[in-house]
């Protein structure tokens, strides 16, 4: 799947997803809220890790082939010359080391999962998604670098709907992301949300006001 802003939406992909939400929230009283996020975490460590492995490589390297750069002795200038090239590897590791790809190997899936958590706790607070009638607000959140999706409900779903329940929301988009469809990866975890909240939180005839907005919330 791509990430970052190499897989931009267009006008109707975001119209797809808008009209996924509106006919998700016509069968509950909840309010659904898609977001996408380049990145829930910078990962700096990535890079020293990469700096690191990278320097260290080149110091085995050069100590491997030793004969042909130190045929006289040791001097001065081959100690010099030796922490040069390590510090220049160590430079083009650390630059490698923020590349996604890389982050996502010399990163635990622990760790990004934990990341994207936060990420999405403070996107929930950030654009108000808590600020419902009923505390009813569902937050999406695809986190493009991780390649991850994180369903946050608000509290009073939360003790409506086991965290189980929601797996089938985060599955149901996981072939389509793969693929590089944001679309329609987001309008499937959004109408499988949808049958969760239709069944634990069901609208009501007559009372059921549009509450958040329901375009995606692009933040690449």
């Amino acid at each position: 799947m791509a990430t970052g802003r190499a897989a931009e939406l267009s006008a109707a992909d975001r119209e797809r997803i808008r009209q996924a939400v509106s006919a998700a929230e016509q069968q509950t009283r909840a309010e659904i809220v898609p977001m996408i996020v380049a990145r829930s975490g910078r990962y700096r460590d990535a890079q020293h890790w990469g700096g690191l492995i990278a320097a260290l490589a080149m110091l085995a390297l050069l100590l491997t082939v030793e004969v042909s750069w130190l045929p006289w002795g040791w001097h001065a200038s081959n100690a010099a010359w030796l922490v040069c090239a390590v510090t220049f590897a160590y430079l083009c590791g650390a630059w490698i080391g923020t590349w996604p790809p890389v982050i996502r190997l010399l990163t635990s899936p622990a760790r990004m999962r934990y990341k994207v958590a936060l990420r999405a706790e403070r996107a929930f607070a950030q654009h108000a998604v808590a600020q419902t009638r009923e505390r009813t607000g569902v937050l999406i959140m695809l986190s493009m670098l991780e390649r991850q999706i994180y369903v946050l409900p608000d509290r009073s779903l939360a003790a409506l709907v086991s965290a189980e329940r929601w797996k089938p929301v985060v599955q149901a988009a996981v072939e389509h992301l793969r693929g590089g469809d944001i679309a329609a990866g987001l309008s499937m975890a959004i109408t499988a949300c949808g049958a969760v909240l239709a069944e634990a939180c069901p609208g009501r005839s007559g009372d059921n006001p549009n509450e958040l907005p329901d375009h995606v919330i692009d933040e690449r």
